[in-house]
Order: C-alpha cells, then structure tokens, then sequence
C-alpha cells in the first residue's frame, strides 16, 4: 500500500542527508516522499525522487518580510525582540518556541495540501514537525544523526561551555523572558498540545519531539552509542519512545547531497560540484598508480554564514569575540595538509571548500591537491581514501568509520569535540583541538593549529594501527541495518503503531 510521507528538514543540511537515501528508497518502493526544506536542498531532494516545497514560500509567517538563516530566520527575529546583544545561545533559547510558532500555521496547511501519512524530521531542529504531526493525528518518525540519545546532554553541556553559559543562566532568561511565556500559552491554546518552558532544555539533552513520535531512528550503532543518563532513561521510558539504531545510513553511488549554509546567493544555492564521477575517477586513478589519497572537508556550519559559528565570526564568550573564524580554521588546516603532503607527485589531496568564494584566499595551493565547492564525500571514502581531515560531525564520522578510513579530526564545536576524542579513544584517528585564544593571538595560534594539523596528517598516515583499527569498525558496522532496516521500521510503525510508543 503506497504511503504519502512528509520529510520536515528545513534547515541544517548535515542533519538532512541522512534522510536523503530513506526518500529514495521509499519512492523506490512506490511511496511517495514529499520534503519542505531550503531552496540549497532542492537539487539532492529531487535526485532521490522526491518533490521539493520551500520552507520559505510554505511558512509565510516566519518568513515573510525576514531573512532566512541556519536557525529559521533568528538573525531578524533578534533584532525585532531586541536581543541582538544576547549571546548567540540565549537568544536562540529565548526565540526556538517563538519561531516553532510562527512556522506552525504554514507547516500544518502544507501536511494537510499534501495528504500527509506520516510525519519523519529530525528532533534536534524541527519540533514544529513532531507537534504537527500531533496536532493532525499523524505518526511521526524522528531521525536522530547523533550518537544516539546519550550524546545529547553532553553536546549541548560542549556549547553551553564554548559560549560560557550554564543552563541555569537558559532557564532563567526563559523564564524572564514574556514575549516567550506568551507564545508557550499560545500554543497550547490554539492547538491543544504540550509545550513547557523546560521542553528541550531541562533535564540537559532531553528530546521533546522524541518523546512525541513513534520512533527514533539513530544513525549510528549501539556499541558506538554514548551512554544515556539514568533520568534521562526513566523520562523516555515512561513517555514510551523506542529508539532503534540502524548505523550510518548511506546514498547510492553518484547520489547528490546536501551541502552549504550560505545564504546570501543570489538563488540561494551552494556552488555546485563537477560531476561526482570525475573526482571519484581522479581518485581510482591515483590508487591505480600507487599513490595515497587524502580527503578534507570541514563540514558545512563552519564553511557558512552562521553568526558567530561560521565563516566570518568568532566565537563570543562573555560578549567578546575570540579564537579563530571559521576562516581561519579551516584554512590553517588545509594549510597544514598542504605542508604535510603537498607536494608534485605526492598523495592525491581532495579538498571540499564550501561555499565561500574567498575560501582558497592566500593559500598557495600545491599541484597534487583538487580542490572544490563540494564532493561526493561518501563515494569518495567507499572507492578508499587513505586518510579523512574531518570536522567530525557526526554524519561524516559515522561515513568515515562505515568505510574504514582513518582520521585526523579538527573539530568546531557541539558534537565534534566528543568525536574528536572517541576517535583518539577507537584508535581511528588523532584530533587537533579547536584554538581558545584572544582575538589578538589568532594569527598565532592559527599558525601552531596548522603545524599541528600538519603533524597529526604524518603521524595517522605513518602508522597502520590506525587503519587496522578503523578496519575492525567497518566490519562491525556492517550488521547495523542502514537504510533497508530503517525503513522497514517506518513501514513497520505505519503499518502496526500499537507496537510502538510514543504518542
């Protein structure tokens, strides 16, 4: 029996690719997948089969009259609440529900338009999606790309430090903060569901829209999974979620992916790539005549235009910026890749710039290196790459491990860091800890950042335990399930929702 399934990923194209090979499948097998999502996304969304609707132009109630950004349209929203001197965190801990509520009425015409069966989004950024699904009586599926639910608490306590916050000082502006209370009431009133002023917030890394579906699907393996606080446990067991680990969940070869968050294009788009089987094919060739190959991407917020987390910021603790941008971080390790192999004849190094045209700004880049806006990151580490220089989220962790390649990881924040270390901890790989300095120590510090990338490269590709280990992962992963098993679950959810919990 065909279904009609709505995929709610507005934003962050990390989390969404995931879901990408789940679409596919699913039309595949005769359903039908409908996405509201970014316009950058619509060129991988519609590669799947498909159909595309624009956030913006489906939720007119946010973003009309405003700019679109990571999180909706916060920037704006800042400066209409009069917040544009809070920290990054508290506003957006003040404005996620005020947002949730003006995204509701479009999101709930659209589910409605489409006929929608159910409901698959992720819980870390689309709580619209799980209380809509409630709202019109609809299962709801969330797609969790961290390392399971136990991660959760512990990045959210990484960004809480990295901007020096505590979650006392969150609840406290929350609770203070009327314009907030105000919209809580709203919607609860205008739509008879739950919504709290604690909800995604305390206790530390408890999941809202997880404890409002049928069923988590987590995008990494049990062994691999952080382990979840006992009162966390408790919470989730009462409210009955299920959450089910089907490992890393991988397109087919030559599948388009999301990627960029710079939203000051003219269409809105992420540069496009040269075509995926010519950089798959330069890698073929140098494997064929010997030669290594090493990859490098620095994931897509720290390439973007994110305030404070992206390409032209610094991070703000107390107000004040410091360390590197995200510029300068990713350019002191490329620069450091380039000392460490750039070299006529040597390895061939495949590098993923990201959207910003000033990306390669300075860099005398070595004739054995390629570089490019985006590359088919998962055919690239499946044809065999020889070393991964990662940022370490969480989507490109899982991919590096599912097809053992070792790693040098440079983390930016959130969940990176704690990838950073567990893949020292694994043995897979060495890590080079994101530089905490003042603003007038960044040029310094990024020139020790890229000595230290530069080493890390030498030292992962010099020793073989590192590749014996990530080996050994790859073999593990194998039994996860990946997409066949995770969508035989969704199917399974729609088909017999009383053996599941949730709402």
């Amino acid at each position: 029996m065909a279904r009609r399934f709505a995929f709610v990923f507005p934003m962050a194209s990390g989390h969404m690719n995931p879901s990408l090979p789940l679409a596919r499948r699913l039309v595949s097998l005769g359903h039908q997948v409908h996405y509201i999502s970014r316009e950058q996304m619509r060129e991988a969304i519609e590669d799947t089969g498909a159909t595309f609707h624009s956030d913006m132009e489906e939720m007119p109630e946010l973003y009309e009259g405003r700019t679109p950004d990571l999180f909706a349209a916060l920037n704006d929203l800042r400066i209409e609440f009069g917040l544009e001197d809070d920290p990054y965190m508290i506003a957006f801990t003040k404005l996620k529900e005020i947002c949730l509520e003006m995204m509701m009425p479009g999101l709930l015409r659209w589910l409605a338009r489409i006929r929608a069966e159910a409901v698959v989004c992720c819980p870390l950024m689309n709580r619209e999606a799980s209380l809509g699904a409630q709202v019109l009586r609809l299962p709801c599926v969330c797609l969790l790309t961290t390392a399971g639910p136990g991660a959760m608490p512990v990045a959210m306590a990484d960004m809480l430090k990295t901007f020096n916050i505590t979650l006392e000082q969150c609840m406290e502006e929350r609770a203070n903060f009327q314009p907030l209370l105000d919209s809580l009431q709203r919607l609860r009133e205008k739509y008879g569901v739950k919504v709290e002023l604690t909800d995604d917030m305390w206790p530390m890394g408890l999941s809202a829209a997880s404890c409002e579906s049928k069923l988590t699907l987590v995008t990494t393996a049990e062994f691999l999974s952080d382990p979840l606080p006992q009162d966390l446990q408790k919470l989730y067991d009462a409210a009955g979620c299920t959450f089910a680990y089907v490992g890393p969940l991988l397109d087919k070869a030559g599948a388009k992916r999301a990627a960029g968050h710079k939203f000051e294009l003219s269409d809105g788009r992420a540069e496009a790539a040269e075509p995926a089987a010519d950089v798959v094919a330069m890698l073929r060739a140098a494997k064929a005549q010997g030669r290594r190959v090493v990859y490098a991407s620095m994931g897509t917020v720290i390439t973007g235009d994110s305030p404070e987390m992206g390409w032209h910021d610094r991070i703000k603790k107390d107000g004040v910026p410091q360390g590197l941008t995200g510029k300068e971080l990713c350019q002191a390790a490329w620069k450091g890749l380039f000392d460490a192999l750039g070299t006529e004849g040597g390895p061939l190094l495949l590098v993923a710039l990201g959207p910003q045209s000033d990306a390669l700004e300075d860099l005398e880049v070595p004739a054995n290196a390629f570089c490019l806006p985006v590359m088919p990151q998962v055919d690239l580490l499946k044809s065999g790459v020889d070393l991964f220089l990662t940022h370490g989220g969480q989507n490109s962790f899982m991919e590096a491990l599912s097809s053992g390649t070792p790693l040098v990881v440079c983390p930016g924040f959130a969940d990176q860091p704690i990838n950073a270390q567990k893949a020292v901890d694994l043995g897979v790989g060495l890590q080079v800890p994101r530089p905490e300095c003042r603003m007038e120590d960044a040029s310094r510090e990024a020139a020790k950042y890229q000595a230290a990338t530069a080493a890390a490269v030498a030292a992962v590709l010099a020793e073989l335990s590192f590749l014996q280990k990530a080996r050994g992962l790859e073999e593990e992963l194998k039994s996860a399930g990946g997409v066949a098993k995770a969508v035989d679950l969704i199917l399974s959810t729609l088909d017999h929702p009383h053996k599941l919990g949730g709402a």
